[in-house]
């Protein structure tokens, strides 16, 4: 049936150009313009955006407390604390606990200031044409007007309850963020400074478990030692081998160019940190023609004929000697810790 056949009163009315709209209704790409502006309740019932209100200063409330569950579930769930929660099964109680605290917190957060945007600041859509990066004088009296009439609309200033709230709910939420720092575990205090190395513990042989002999290093060799009484089933054997860790070269005394590791050796032997003072990885390759012993993680090579001073590489200063001796039953021993930290400098190091 063809438009001529329709009735008229079937024929669509027609259609008032929308507010901005182009004139010009041949042309298919005219300008449709904005639909007229429909209010909300809130706009036009003092009441419903006093509701809305309420209901954005809830949301931000409840992401304040949110946040007070976190830090408190640090305090209050020990970590290896394991309960069962359905659908999940069995979790731990601190991840689940701190995983849905600061996921409230956060969703609270960004559902009150959706609501707020929704519901209490001003909606009216506004064209604008397009104009040139560089704004002139009245252009930028413009944009200031515009943005103090857009802060008077958000009524920030006067939804004393919604500022308030939301304000608390940003002060609080990064407060999480400084419990986490909680979760890298307990202050090294002053554990960096010390090994278990102290006068009168034995060199035991990593390999064959035995205290070790001045015979049973010869020149040339290189053999890896930790301090007698730890064991390697031990719970914190880790943390302590990884400061405590040393090789033991036997040089020619009259090879030794440094006084004081002469001193501090017996019979040519000496006994320097394995711990790279790089980064901390343990060193292994080592050069008997030079004494040179090499970090295969990034080369730091280190003089053990001179102190084990850095010769080429990142590492920042030399390997820390042990002082050694041979006690009554004839086995190398410890006349002390090292003198200073091993491993790699650190900012109380000084």
């Amino acid at each position: 049936m063809s438009s001529q056949e329709i009735p008229e009163e079937n024929l669509p009315a027609e259609q008032v150009p929308a507010h901005g709209a182009v004139e010009g209704a041949d042309d298919p790409f005219a300008d449709p313009g904005l639909p007229a502006h429909q209010p909300r309740i809130q706009d036009i019932d003092e009441r419903a955006a006093d509701r809305s209100e309420r209901a954005v200063a809830f949301m931000f409330t409840l992401s304040m407390l949110a946040t007070v569950g976190f830090i408190a579930s640090f305090v209050i769930f020990p970590v290896d604390k394991i309960v069962y929660i359905f659908p999940f099964g069995h979790v731990s109680a601190l991840n689940f606990s701190l995983g849905l605290t600061l996921g409230v917190a956060l969703f609270a957060i960004g559902a009150g200031a959706v609501h707020w945007a929704r519901t209490l600041m001003s909606d009216v859509e506004v064209a604008d044409d397009r104009h040139a990066i560089s704004a002139e004088p009245e252009v930028k009296a413009k944009v200031l007007a515009d943005f103090a009439a857009g802060a008077e609309e958000s009524a920030f200033g006067r939804r004393k309850l919604v500022r308030n709230t939301m304000f608390g709910a940003l002060a609080l939420v990064p407060l999480a963020g400084v419990v986490l720092l909680r979760d890298l575990g307990p202050l090294p205090e002053k554990k960096l400074r010390s090994t278990l190395w102290a006068k009168g513990k034995q060199l035991v042989n990593m390999n064959t478990m035995e205290p070790l002999r001045p015979e049973d290093v010869t020149v040339g060799s290189l053999t890896f030692a930790m301090p007698e009484g730890l064991e390697e089933d031990a719970e914190d054997f880790q943390k302590q081998i990884a400061k405590a860790a040393l090789m033991i070269i036997r040089i020619e005394p009259s090879n030794i160019k440094d006084k004081r590791e002469r001193e501090w050796a017996h019979e040519g032997i000496v006994a320097f940190s394995k711990i790279c003072t790089h980064v901390g990885c343990p060193i292994s390759l080592y050069e008997q023609q030079t004494h040179h012993v090499l970090c295969p993680c990034h080369q730091s090579t280190f003089d053990l004929s001179d102190g084990a001073r850095v010769i080429f590489g990142p590492a920042g200063h030399a390997l820390p000697q042990l002082r050694i001796g041979v006690n009554s039953e004839g086995n190398l021993e410890a006349l002390g810790d090292f003198e200073e930290p091993v491993g790699p400098a650190f900012w109380e190091r000084g």
